[in-house]
């Protein structure tokens, strides 16, 4: 059972295609991720920012946060606090690496973990290019960031989870960033927010493709929320998710944490059993047959 959470945003350097970049963080900034002590979970969300442009309609009043742009969102949990302080102890080795295609991260704790009211995607350990239409939403609270949580928390997200469009709906409550500097010691790596980005509410939401997303927005059930949406929420971005990486799961590696993601893949489409035999992990894990 995960007792400790966060969530944490990637953007990378915008010399880095694209491209380098997903199979960089995929493939080898992943899998020496995942093999750091303590860790209890770790998915990546990668994010495409070509998506069109009716990811979620803005109520009147409400504002987009202007110049954002991320490449993805990561969740980090542990199962204790001593497990979370063998990964911090162990981590030096994984921040070097964060040099080479992030240009910033921000690490936003929740202190109440995640909160999941639907999923019928059976995704917990799921690998792959993302087979549904899912996105990330960050919200920035009109007046607190308290009484942002607690109107994500008791109205808007029930309210959403009950449509039978949504097939996933998640809450990441974080606490407000503090900008002191006391960050991982990632070499030129940014770990500054805006004021804006200091106070954050983020919603994983998913459909089964944009056609249901389009008749879901149009519903009475999401436009009955505007009105109060303008009351709590000054502004909000939304991210479409291109892919989900799963690496590590209650404290257990998947194929991908042990293997690298494109090769879990390719496991996976071959059915290739052998590969997942005691044997053949005992041999990646030790070296020794």
């Amino acid at each position: 059972m995960i007792e400790i959470n966060s969530y944490t945003t990637v953007k990378r350097r915008e010399r880095v295609p694209h491209e380098i970049f997903a199979h960089y963080w995929r493939d080898v900034h992943g899998p020496l991720c995942s093999r750091l002590a303590g860790l209890g979970l770790y998915i990546q969300h990668h994010f495409n920012r070509n998506q069109d442009a009716h990811l979620w309609p803005l109520a009147e009043g409400v504002q987009e946060i202007a110049g954002y742009e991320l490449d993805g969102g990561v969740e980090i949990g542990f199962l204790s606090a001593s497990e979370q302080e063998r990964f911090k102890k162990a981590s030096p080795i994984l921040f070097s690496d964060e040099q080479n295609m992030f240009e910033e991260t921000l690490a936003y704790d929740l202190p109440q973990g995640s909160r999941t009211l639907v999923n019928r995607l059976r995704d917990e350990t799921y690998n792959g290019p993302d087979r549904f239409d899912r996105m990330h939403v960050h919200f920035s609270p009109r007046a607190s960031l308290e009484q942002l949580h607690a109107y994500l928390s008791n109205d808007l997200a029930p309210a959403l989870s009950k449509a039978d469009e949504v097939v996933k709906l998640v809450l990441h409550p974080c606490s407000a960033f503090d900008n002191d500097g006391a960050h991982p010691p990632a070499p030129d790596v940014a770990h500054t927010a805006t004021p804006v980005r200091s106070q954050l509410a983020m919603l994983e939401i998913a459909f089964e493709n944009p056609l249901a997303r389009r008749r879901f927005f149009e519903s009475p059930t999401f436009l009955n929320t505007l009105s109060a949406q303008a009351e709590n929420i000054n502004q909000l971005k939304a991210f479409a998710v291109s892919g989900l990486y799963t690496y590590v799961r209650d404290g257990k590696l998947t194929t991908a944490g042990l293997r690298g993601s494109r090769a879990a893949e390719l496991i996976d489409y071959l059915g290739a059993v052998n590969q997942l035999s005691p044997e053949v992990e005992k041999l990646l894990l030790t070296g020794a047959s």
